[in-house]
Protein backbone atom coordinates (compact mmCIF):
# COMPACT_ATOMS: atom_id res chain seq x y z
CA UNK A 1 0.00 0.00 0.00
CA UNK A 2 2.76 2.33 0.58
CA UNK A 3 4.20 1.69 -2.58
CA UNK A 4 1.13 2.45 -4.11
CA UNK A 5 1.25 5.74 -1.69
CA UNK A 6 4.23 6.86 -2.93
CA UNK A 7 4.03 5.95 -6.87
CA UNK A 8 0.93 8.31 -6.69
CA UNK A 9 2.43 10.83 -4.78
CA UNK A 10 5.24 11.39 -6.72
CA UNK A 11 2.77 11.36 -9.77
CA UNK A 12 1.10 14.18 -8.05
CA UNK A 13 4.33 16.06 -7.41
CA UNK A 14 5.30 15.82 -11.21
CA UNK A 15 2.08 16.74 -12.41
CA UNK A 16 2.26 19.95 -10.33
CA UNK A 17 6.09 20.29 -11.38
CA UNK A 18 4.71 20.71 -14.66
CA UNK A 19 1.93 22.90 -14.09
CA UNK A 20 3.75 25.31 -12.43
CA UNK A 21 6.56 24.89 -14.73
CA UNK A 22 3.73 25.88 -17.75
CA UNK A 23 2.78 28.83 -15.69
CA UNK A 24 5.54 31.65 -16.32
CA UNK A 25 5.31 30.52 -20.06
CA UNK A 26 1.60 30.72 -20.49
CA UNK A 27 1.50 33.58 -18.60
CA UNK A 28 4.28 35.57 -20.37
CA UNK A 29 2.67 34.73 -24.18
CA UNK A 30 -1.12 36.47 -22.51
CA UNK A 31 0.94 39.08 -21.41
CA UNK A 32 2.72 39.19 -25.14
CA UNK A 33 -0.06 38.87 -26.91
CA UNK A 34 -2.34 41.17 -25.14
CA UNK A 35 0.31 44.05 -25.59
CA UNK A 36 0.75 43.74 -28.99
CA UNK A 37 -3.07 43.41 -29.59
CA UNK A 38 -3.41 46.83 -27.44
CA UNK A 39 -0.62 48.18 -29.61
CA UNK A 40 -1.72 47.26 -32.94
CA UNK A 41 -5.59 48.98 -31.67
CA UNK A 42 -4.13 51.94 -30.44
CA UNK A 43 -2.06 52.34 -33.55
CA UNK A 44 -5.38 52.26 -35.55
CA UNK A 45 -7.00 54.34 -33.89
CA UNK A 46 -4.35 57.02 -32.91
CA UNK A 47 -3.02 56.83 -37.02
CA UNK A 48 -7.03 57.66 -38.22
CA UNK A 49 -6.80 61.01 -36.25
CA UNK A 50 -3.03 61.78 -37.61
CA UNK A 51 -3.95 61.35 -41.29
CA UNK A 52 -7.03 63.39 -40.84
CA UNK A 53 -4.77 65.75 -39.40
CA UNK A 54 -1.79 65.40 -42.17
CA UNK A 55 -4.27 65.66 -45.19
CA UNK A 56 -6.43 68.20 -43.60
CA UNK A 57 -3.39 69.93 -44.07
CA UNK A 58 -2.13 69.38 -47.59
CA UNK A 59 -5.73 69.80 -49.03
CA UNK A 60 -5.34 73.34 -46.93
CA UNK A 61 -2.86 73.84 -49.40
CA UNK A 62 -4.61 73.37 -52.56
CA UNK A 63 -8.22 75.04 -50.87
CA UNK A 64 -5.37 78.31 -50.34
CA UNK A 65 -4.50 78.22 -54.17
CA UNK A 66 -7.83 78.20 -55.02
CA UNK A 67 -8.92 80.69 -53.12
CA UNK A 68 -6.50 83.05 -54.19
CA UNK A 69 -7.33 82.01 -57.81
CA UNK A 70 -10.85 83.14 -56.63
CA UNK A 71 -9.89 86.43 -56.84
CA UNK A 72 -9.26 86.39 -60.77
CA UNK A 73 -12.91 84.84 -60.98
CA UNK A 74 -14.97 86.81 -63.78
CA UNK A 75 -12.18 88.59 -65.74
CA UNK A 76 -11.16 87.99 -69.08
CA UNK A 77 -9.43 85.12 -69.66
CA UNK A 78 -6.40 86.70 -71.77
CA UNK A 79 -5.82 88.95 -68.14
CA UNK A 80 -6.23 86.18 -65.64
CA UNK A 81 -4.10 83.11 -67.52
CA UNK A 82 -0.88 84.71 -67.13
CA UNK A 83 -1.46 85.02 -63.67
CA UNK A 84 -2.60 81.41 -62.91
CA UNK A 85 0.23 80.22 -64.91
CA UNK A 86 2.52 82.15 -62.91
CA UNK A 87 0.80 80.90 -59.54
CA UNK A 88 0.31 76.78 -60.64
CA UNK A 89 4.85 77.10 -61.40
CA UNK A 90 5.31 78.25 -58.11
CA UNK A 91 3.49 75.61 -56.38
CA UNK A 92 4.82 72.39 -56.12
CA UNK A 93 1.29 70.61 -55.32
CA UNK A 94 -0.78 72.50 -57.74
CA UNK A 95 -1.45 70.85 -61.58
CA UNK A 96 -3.66 73.21 -62.95
CA UNK A 97 -6.48 76.12 -62.13
CA UNK A 98 -9.41 76.92 -64.03
CA UNK A 99 -11.73 79.67 -63.56
CA UNK A 100 -15.82 78.41 -63.93
CA UNK A 101 -18.82 81.02 -64.95
CA UNK A 102 -22.19 79.19 -63.64
CA UNK A 103 -20.25 75.52 -63.65
CA UNK A 104 -18.60 76.00 -66.77
CA UNK A 105 -14.74 76.81 -67.62
CA UNK A 106 -13.81 79.66 -69.47
CA UNK A 107 -9.88 79.53 -68.44
CA UNK A 108 -7.94 77.37 -67.70
CA UNK A 109 -4.07 76.71 -67.46
CA UNK A 110 -4.79 73.32 -69.07
CA UNK A 111 -4.80 73.60 -73.11
CA UNK A 112 -8.07 71.03 -72.93
CA UNK A 113 -9.58 71.35 -69.82
CA UNK A 114 -11.65 69.03 -68.64
CA UNK A 115 -15.41 68.63 -69.11
CA UNK A 116 -17.56 70.09 -66.07
CA UNK A 117 -19.08 66.71 -65.36
CA UNK A 118 -15.80 65.10 -64.30
CA UNK A 119 -14.80 68.05 -61.95
CA UNK A 120 -17.98 67.90 -60.20
CA UNK A 121 -17.21 66.79 -56.38
CA UNK A 122 -19.48 64.36 -54.01
CA UNK A 123 -22.14 66.10 -52.00
CA UNK A 124 -20.08 65.49 -48.89
CA UNK A 125 -16.61 66.83 -50.09
CA UNK A 126 -15.79 69.47 -52.68
CA UNK A 127 -12.97 67.42 -53.76
CA UNK A 128 -13.53 64.38 -56.28
CA UNK A 129 -10.74 61.92 -57.25
CA UNK A 130 -10.71 61.74 -60.66
CA UNK A 131 -9.11 58.45 -62.40
CA UNK A 132 -8.11 57.65 -66.03
CA UNK A 133 -8.30 61.31 -66.79
CA UNK A 134 -8.59 61.76 -70.65
CA UNK A 135 -5.48 63.96 -71.13
CA UNK A 136 -3.12 61.61 -68.44
CA UNK A 137 -4.22 57.92 -68.66
CA UNK A 138 -3.85 55.72 -65.92
CA UNK A 139 -2.84 58.28 -63.28
CA UNK A 140 -5.00 59.75 -60.58
CA UNK A 141 -6.28 63.38 -60.33
CA UNK A 142 -7.33 64.98 -57.40
CA UNK A 143 -9.95 67.64 -58.14
CA UNK A 144 -11.12 70.64 -55.94
CA UNK A 145 -14.10 73.17 -56.50
CA UNK A 146 -14.34 76.22 -55.06
CA UNK A 147 -17.34 78.22 -56.32
CA UNK A 148 -18.87 82.27 -54.51
CA UNK A 149 -22.20 83.01 -56.23
CA UNK A 150 -21.93 81.92 -60.05
CA UNK A 151 -18.12 82.06 -59.88
CA UNK A 152 -15.96 79.44 -59.39
CA UNK A 153 -12.30 77.81 -59.65
CA UNK A 154 -11.32 74.43 -59.92
CA UNK A 155 -7.71 73.22 -58.61
CA UNK A 156 -6.36 69.64 -59.25
CA UNK A 157 -3.17 67.94 -58.14
CA UNK A 158 -1.98 64.40 -58.89
CA UNK A 159 -2.86 61.55 -56.39
CA UNK A 160 0.54 61.67 -55.11
CA UNK A 161 0.11 64.19 -52.92
CA UNK A 162 -2.21 62.17 -50.70
CA UNK A 163 -0.42 59.09 -51.07
CA UNK A 164 3.16 60.79 -50.03
CA UNK A 165 0.78 61.62 -47.02
CA UNK A 166 -0.13 57.91 -46.36
CA UNK A 167 3.63 56.87 -46.66
CA UNK A 168 4.41 59.10 -43.71
CA UNK A 169 2.71 56.14 -41.47
CA UNK A 170 4.09 53.17 -39.68
CA UNK A 171 4.57 50.24 -42.40
CA UNK A 172 2.17 47.22 -41.67
CA UNK A 173 -0.96 49.43 -41.11
CA UNK A 174 -3.32 49.82 -44.25
CA UNK A 175 -4.49 53.48 -44.71
CA UNK A 176 -6.94 54.20 -47.14
CA UNK A 177 -9.03 57.53 -48.32
CA UNK A 178 -11.74 57.53 -49.37
CA UNK A 179 -13.95 60.57 -51.41
CA UNK A 180 -17.45 59.67 -51.71
CA UNK A 181 -17.50 56.07 -54.16
CA UNK A 182 -13.67 56.69 -54.82
CA UNK A 183 -10.68 55.62 -52.65
CA UNK A 184 -7.04 55.72 -52.96
CA UNK A 185 -3.86 54.03 -50.98
CA UNK A 186 -0.74 53.96 -50.91
CA UNK A 187 -0.13 51.10 -53.78
CA UNK A 188 -3.51 51.35 -55.29
CA UNK A 189 -6.96 53.07 -56.07
CA UNK A 190 -10.57 52.25 -56.91
CA UNK A 191 -9.74 50.59 -59.91
CA UNK A 192 -8.03 47.66 -58.27
CA UNK A 193 -10.14 44.67 -58.55
CA UNK A 194 -10.13 44.39 -54.79
CA UNK A 195 -9.69 46.49 -51.77
CA UNK A 196 -6.77 46.02 -49.33
CA UNK A 197 -7.37 43.82 -46.30
CA UNK A 198 -8.02 46.00 -43.19
CA UNK A 199 -10.06 43.45 -41.28
CA UNK A 200 -7.66 43.18 -37.75
CA UNK A 201 -8.10 46.61 -35.65
CA UNK A 202 -10.15 48.37 -37.86
CA UNK A 203 -10.56 51.89 -37.26
CA UNK A 204 -12.18 54.94 -39.59
CA UNK A 205 -12.71 58.65 -38.87
CA UNK A 206 -14.66 61.35 -41.22
CA UNK A 207 -12.56 64.77 -41.58
CA UNK A 208 -14.96 67.46 -40.40
CA UNK A 209 -12.97 69.81 -42.34
CA UNK A 210 -13.50 68.28 -45.99
CA UNK A 211 -15.51 65.25 -45.60
CA UNK A 212 -13.92 62.41 -46.94
CA UNK A 213 -13.38 59.27 -44.54
CA UNK A 214 -9.67 57.73 -43.67
CA UNK A 215 -10.04 53.83 -42.86
CA UNK A 216 -7.16 52.02 -41.30
CA UNK A 217 -6.46 48.26 -40.60
CA UNK A 218 -4.08 46.06 -40.71
CA UNK A 219 -4.37 42.81 -43.36
CA UNK A 220 -5.50 39.44 -42.93
CA UNK A 221 -3.05 37.21 -40.45
CA UNK A 222 -0.91 40.09 -39.80
CA UNK A 223 -1.09 40.00 -36.22
CA UNK A 224 -0.52 36.68 -36.21
CA UNK A 225 2.86 36.63 -38.44
CA UNK A 226 3.76 39.54 -36.19
CA UNK A 227 3.22 37.15 -32.79
CA UNK A 228 5.75 34.63 -34.59
CA UNK A 229 8.24 37.08 -35.55
CA UNK A 230 7.99 38.22 -31.46
CA UNK A 231 7.74 35.08 -30.12
CA UNK A 232 11.08 33.26 -31.79
CA UNK A 233 13.60 35.51 -29.81
CA UNK A 234 11.74 35.67 -26.59
CA UNK A 235 10.34 31.61 -26.11
CA UNK A 236 13.60 30.49 -25.14
CA UNK A 237 13.62 33.24 -21.90
CA UNK A 238 10.56 32.22 -21.16
CA UNK A 239 11.19 28.17 -21.45
CA UNK A 240 14.25 28.69 -19.18
CA UNK A 241 11.93 30.55 -16.36
CA UNK A 242 9.46 27.68 -16.52
CA UNK A 243 12.37 25.23 -16.15
CA UNK A 244 14.19 27.12 -13.16
CA UNK A 245 10.92 27.35 -11.79
CA UNK A 246 9.97 23.78 -12.13
CA UNK A 247 13.08 22.90 -10.86
CA UNK A 248 12.64 25.17 -7.62
CA UNK A 249 9.23 23.39 -6.81
CA UNK A 250 10.71 19.86 -7.97
CA UNK A 251 13.05 20.35 -4.96
CA UNK A 252 10.85 21.75 -2.91
CA UNK A 253 9.18 18.62 -3.20
CA UNK A 254 12.12 16.45 -2.63
CA UNK A 255 13.26 18.20 0.44
CA UNK A 256 9.66 17.91 2.06
CA UNK A 257 9.54 14.32 0.83
CA UNK A 258 13.04 13.92 2.81
CA UNK A 259 11.68 15.72 5.87
CA UNK A 260 8.86 13.18 6.10
CA UNK A 261 10.82 10.34 5.52
CA UNK A 262 13.23 11.59 8.24
CA UNK A 263 10.36 12.21 10.74
CA UNK A 264 8.81 8.48 9.99
CA UNK A 265 12.27 7.04 10.68
CA UNK A 266 12.73 8.93 13.92
CA UNK A 267 9.66 7.83 15.41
Amino acid sequence: MSRFKTAGQSLVELLLTLVISLLPVCTGLIILFYQQDKKFEETSRISVNEAIYSVDLALDRIHDSASAALALAGTGCENAKPHLLDQVSKVPHLRSLALTVEGRTYCSTLGTPYSPDLMIPDAQSPFHLLLDPPATPDAVLLTYQLSENTLGVIATSYGILLRNELRAFQTGLTLLLEFGDSYIWTDGDSRDKTRPSQVEFFNEGVSKKYGYTVKAGYAQGYSAREARKTLIPILPSLALVGIITGSITYLGFYRQRKRVRSAASTA
